[in-house]
């Protein structure tokens, strides 16, 4: 029963996984080059900020148990609320800005090697907008339920960088597996499915943390 509420599968997860199954045909057929796929998944990860800072702004209820801002107990206020979700907005773009420059960079020095072309352009753009109507869907699907419960407000910030740090991982592991030699198709795909089992597993437990009120986080 408690396996069941955890790994909860609803439309939300189904359309996650056609979202990562559409990046992986596009990638096996017009043959990405790692840095095409973790393009899109940077976009995913900016999409998942956006949503999270609409989501905190948006609660009607939450407490801050165990959350600490300069080493202070905060307390659950207005305020509070949005000074976190601006905070958030910055730290959270901060880290995307570095890894934005990342592939901005390497990105450069592997045109060459890129399938480019309107073709592929298209490819891409189609696999953002699969990811961004999944997140779009999962926000309106969850709206009202999310407004209404109590939830922690130190957790609500933290989530995401546990949702996205174990998909990206997965990807620069496999960049670095490319880059060494690796350059087979069959390899990045690969781990694209290992991106999209991790993608999912943490986008129920996400769903399941946002259930519960207590929780901890210090910024």
């Amino acid at each position: 029963m408690t396996g069941s509420r955890f790994f909860r599968f609803d439309t939300s997860t189904a359309v996650l996984i056609l979202a990562n199954v559409v990046t992986i045909i596009f990638a096996v057929v017009q043959k990405w080059n790692v840095i095409d796929v973790m393009w899109v998944y940077w976009t995913q990860s900016v999409i998942i900020g956006c949503f999270t800072v609409r989501k905190i702004l948006d609660m009607k209820q939450f407490s801050t148990d165990g959350m600490r801002i300069n080493d202070r107990p905060v307390e659950p206020t207005q305020e509070a609320k949005r000074q976190t979700a601006w905070f958030f907005l910055f730290h959270y773009g901060f880290f995307h800005l570095g890894y934005f420059i990342f592939l901005f960079v390497f990105t450069q020095g592997m045109f060459s090697e890129s399938p480019s072309g309107i073709t592929s352009a298209i490819g891409i753009a189609m696999c953002i907008l699969m990811f961004l109507i999944n997140h779009a869907f999962s926000y309106w699907k969850n709206r009202l339920a999310d407004m209404n419960r109590k939830v922690n407000l130190g957790t609500a910030f933290m989530t995401p960088y546990a949702r996205i740090i174990p998909m990206h991982l997965t990807i620069i592991i496999g960049f670095g597996l490319l880059m060494n030699g690796s350059s087979s198709t069959l390899v990045l795909a690969l781990f694209l499915i290992l991106k999209t089992f991790a993608d999912v597993i943490m986008h129920m437990v996400e769903h399941r943390t946002g259930r519960q009120e207590k929780g901890t986080g210090s910024i």
